[in-house]
């Protein structure tokens, strides 16, 4: 579970921002289920979820995806040439089986600065995990063997690796692994952009089939699907995938003999990484192709129709929902850039009382997401969509995001947020022309 997410110097976020998960009203939950950020467009409000997934990506890639001496993928913020050399910031503060854990980093264009994983225990102590400024690595106290772990770690950390995923790869992952899996799946953000989801779309739909509920809610959407099915067609193996499938299996064998050679460790989990690839590939080339299709069947009589005959609001929600599924099975935080993109506001509604109902979310799942939405700031169906401390709103000067919660405003409860927002009571929306755009046209052709 996410309480909190830090970052400084990312895209267009400049100085610290946080995203603060932790009830303002209600204070017996230890973070709330559902966040919407609002602002207006190019204030940041993708960033903020970028900034996220970057954190993500090096976490679960930085020692296995970015080679040696290359230095960090950062974006820091441009605006101002001194930031340019200034770190990149990002920090998570999680509660995971009932410990709560502090855990981030530094970046350069470089090298890792600093990194660090503190937790809190059942003594409410905060206890060091590791410590790490640029290369030099310091363990816990409390950790068994922590001068020889250490002396293994210190060995195989490189500059442009973090030191939790050097950990994982070497074996030294019992304290740090709760993290690490939370990056790895407890931590869900899809790219919701049109190709990618039909892309995709049908393995999501492979493994969500048989969810409990995911067809009701497909039906109960009202979108006219009333069944959904998978048909499988085994396609013949071409001359090609055989030959490249005998190619790769000789550089397997190649590269098992220079691993039983080789006493370098760094060298021995590199080769054994690309060993591992490879007998991915291999198995897939030598194995027959199966065409999977997914099978829509629609109306009164059951029409089959195929993915390219559904509307990109179908698509989107059937995509939302089986994310959102996925989460609420595992207690995973869902990530949702752009959540209105093709979707009714009322099924956007309806997908957030998943994770609110207690019923619905038993592990403690979260959306957080951003929207341009301002319906969802009032009530459907007699009831408030979102609470008062799960909106938080974004808003640039001189370029720069600065995120910010209503609950700085102290409002009321009932009162109309979405006619205060549009009526710019909280800021993030677009200044007010002093004239429309068809004058600010006219008067261009005129001149």
């Amino acid at each position: 579970m996410l309480r909190s997410f830090r970052v400084a110097n990312h895209k267009s976020i400049r100085t610290a921002q946080e995203l603060l998960l932790i009830p303002a009203y209600d204070k017996g939950r230890p973070a709330v289920p559902v966040v919407a950020v609002y602002g207006r467009n190019a204030a940041g409000k993708s960033n903020l979820i970028d900034a996220v997934r970057f954190m993500r990506t090096a976490v679960r890639g930085s020692f296995g995806q970015w080679e040696p001496e290359t230095g960090i993928p950062r974006t820091p913020f441009r605006l101002d040439a001194a930031t340019l050399g200034e770190p990149s910031l990002f920090a998570v503060d999680l509660l995971i089986d009932g410990t709560q854990y502090l855990y981030g980093f530094e970046v350069d264009d470089v090298q890792i600065i600093s990194e660090w994983l503190w937790a809190y225990r059942s003594t409410n102590r905060k206890t060091m995990l590791f410590e790490r400024e640029e290369l030099d690595v310091r363990l816990g106290d409390s950790l068994p063997e922590r001068i020889s772990r250490t002396k293994t770690l210190q060995g195989a950390l490189r500059d442009n690796a973090l030191l939790l995923s050097t950990a994982m790869q070497f074996g030294e992952q019992r304290e740090f692994a709760p993290v690490y899996r939370w990056f790895r799946t407890g931590l869900i953000i899809p790219r919701l952009d049109p190709y990618r989801i039909r892309t995709f779309l049908p393995r999501r739909i492979e493994s969500a089939i048989d969810s409990p509920g995911f067809l009701d809610l497909v039906r109960a959407a009202d979108i006219d699907i009333v069944d959904i099915r998978i048909e499988e067609t085994v396609e013949p193996q071409r001359r090609l995938d055989l030959a490249e499938s005998a190619r790769i299996g000789r550089e397997i064998r190649n590269l098992n003999a220079e691993l039983a050679t080789t006493e370098d460790q760094k060298k021995r989990v590199a080769i054994g990484n690309m060993i591992r690839r490879l007998e991915g590939i291999h198995t897939q080339l030598k194995s027959p192709r199966i065409r999977r299709e997914v099978i829509f069947a629609q109306g009164d009589r059951g029409v089959p129709m195929s993915l390219e005959d559904q509307s990109s609001g179908t698509v989107a929600y059937i995509d939302l929902l089986a994310h959102a599924l996925n989460a609420l099975a595992t207690g995973g935080t869902l990530f949702v850039d752009k959540i209105d993109m093709s979707l009714h506001p009322r099924l956007i509604a309806r997908i957030i009382e998943l994770f609110r109902a207690k019923e619905t979310n038993r592990y403690f799942a979260q959306l957080i997401f951003n929207t341009h939405d301002a319906t969802l700031l009032g009530t459907s169906f007699g009831e408030e969509i979102l609470k008062r401390d799960e909106i938080w709103f974004v808003d640039k000067s001189e370029g720069a995001t600065a995120l910010y919660p209503l609950t700085d405003f102290h409002p009321r409860q009932g009162e109309n947020r979405e006619k205060r927002y549009l009526g710019g009571s909280y800021g993030a929306v677009p200044a007010v022309f002093s004239d429309t755009l068809v004058e600010h046209l006219l008067e261009a052709r005129r001149s």
